[in-house]
């Protein structure tokens, strides 16, 4: 008896992991906050702007994830469901998240606060994009910027994130050990997430997320 998941139940499967990753990314950029500790270049402008405009950072997320949304068009990027469902999803999450948890004071809660986030967020990244829903609005910008310039996604990958850490900052978004941290694992612990999440495909071999939008993620 062929032990492949029905096509139903697959996509049951993709479904579920795309809105479970979603959530618990929304968590773990949460905890990253809550450790006060640096967080992940996104991470930073969101809580930047959060401060300039006395909004909720899970709004500010999804208000920016909105804008770098429209900026797919002149890139002529196509989203998927799991775009759109970045956008809102992982911002509810996080400020549910902040609004749940209370921040610490001392150090020895805030360092496996922050390595909780950051395992989190690589498990997070695995869920989600392994699910083949579409990448998220703001790695889409980067694959989209890399098609149409011919630059590398490592080169675009960087720009981006080097202004946007640098907005963030100005902006009084925290950088720190955190911060570090996420650059250098987050890779790692994608790729190892993902080939723990992946999906079978209708042959029985499992399927992972490939070309643009995984190496705009995973390869630095």
């Amino acid at each position: 008896m062929s032990t492949v998941p029905s096509a139903p139940r697959r996509l049951g499967r993709r479904l579920f992991q795309l809105y479970a990753g979603l959530a618990l990314y929304g968590v773990s950029s949460a905890l990253l906050v809550e450790a006060g500790l640096g967080l992940e270049p996104w991470g930073v402008l969101h809580q930047g702007l959060a401060e300039l405009t006395g909004l909720t950072i899970g709004v500010v997320s999804i208000g920016v994830g909105a804008l770098v949304l429209l900026l797919w068009i002149p890139l002529r990027q196509r989203p998927g469901l799991g775009t759109v469902s970045n956008v809102v999803v992982v911002g509810l999450a996080t400020d549910a998240t902040l609004a749940a948890v209370p921040a610490p004071d001392a150090l020895a809660v805030r360092v496996p606060l922050l390595v909780a986030g950051v395992l989190l967020n690589g498990a997070a990244t695995g869920l989600y994009i392994a699910a083949r829903f579409g990448p998220g609005p703001r790695d889409g910008l980067m694959t989209g910027l890399h098609r149409r310039t011919g630059r590398s996604v490592r080169l675009t990958r960087t720009a981006v994130e080097v202004a946007v850490v640098a907005t963030g900052f100005a902006l009084g978004g925290t950088i720190g050990a955190g911060t570090v941290l996420y650059a250098l694992s987050i890779g790692p612990l994608a790729q190892v997430f993902l080939r723990a999440f992946a999906v079978p495909s209708a042959g029985g071999s499992a399927v992972v997320a490939s070309g643009p939008p995984e190496r705009a993620i995973l390869r630095r």
